[in-house]
């Protein structure tokens, strides 16, 4: 295996590698101590994992893995709380909780090893064979400005493509996550979220009225929070179906 150790504390560093060291099938082993040099790195080698912690300055972990892509299995380390990380599995392959249990790394370096070994996964993380729906209570560690916050999925009222990102859109602000809309779409359930398009998927609690759209035969969806968003022509009728319109 080849790893990389991401962290701008060199102690967390140093004692990362001292436990990686124990395992014998590591063949390379890396370190950066920012999320800049780490994207450097990975821009000019692959590797097979990236241990990274989130809080570094300039840019931090999760705006790595969002820049870097997902060729390598990202696994985060982090001071945050357990109850805070059911957050990451959009994110991230795996986490660390700081200080690092030795036991825990185990779990995950035989995570990883079964990845590794599982070609199906390895570099096609977007077609796992089997997808759990998100409860409502699912939550999501969110960027906005320069602090994290946790939303949970009850309060997103849209999801929307955006590049290679998804924006989540909240009553009155928004914020990204690394994903694809389809891969997203796999995870939520039906009767609570519509896709009106390739680009959007919505709430269908936040949809205050379905509107005539500008275009024969089209719809609109008038939004609680004032956004419109306009329904593909072949998502007219499952609209219609869901609505019995």
């Amino acid at each position: 295996m080849k790893l990389l150790i991401v962290d701008d504390e060199p102690l967390a560093r140093q004692e990362l590698e001292r436990l990686l060291g124990r395992y014998d099938d590591i063949s390379s082993l890396k370190q950066a101590a920012n999320g800049k040099e780490a994207l450097e790195i990975l821009q000019q080698e692959s590797f097979d994992t990236v241990f990274v912690d989130i809080r570094m300055p300039e840019m931090d972990g999760i705006e790595l893995v969002a820049s870097a892509g997902n060729k390598s299995l990202f696994v985060f380390c982090t001071a945050y709380s357990q109850h805070a990380l059911e957050a990451f599995d959009l994110n991230a392959f795996d986490y660390l909780l700081k200080p690092v249990n030795p036991s825990r790394l185990d779990q995950v370096i035989a995570k990883v090893r079964l990845a590794l070994a599982d070609k199906s996964y390895h570099g096609q993380q977007e077609k796992a064979a089997s997808v759990e729906q998100l409860p409502e209570s699912h939550g999501f560690l969110l960027k906005f400005g320069h602090d994290y916050r946790i939303v949970r999925l009850q309060d997103v009222q849209r999801f929307e493509a955006v590049g290679n990102h998804v924006a989540v859109h909240l009553e009155s602000e928004k914020s990204f996550i690394q994903s694809s809309l389809s891969r997203l779409e796999e995870k939520l359930d039906s009767n609570v979220f519509f896709k009106a398009s390739r680009s959007d998927i919505v709430r269908v609690d936040a949809i205050a009225q379905v509107e005539e759209g500008m275009s024969t035969g089209s719809l609109m969806l008038m939004l609680k929070n004032g956004q419109e968003i306009e329904v593909s022509r072949r998502q007219v009728q499952a609209l219609k179906k869901q609505f019995s319109l």
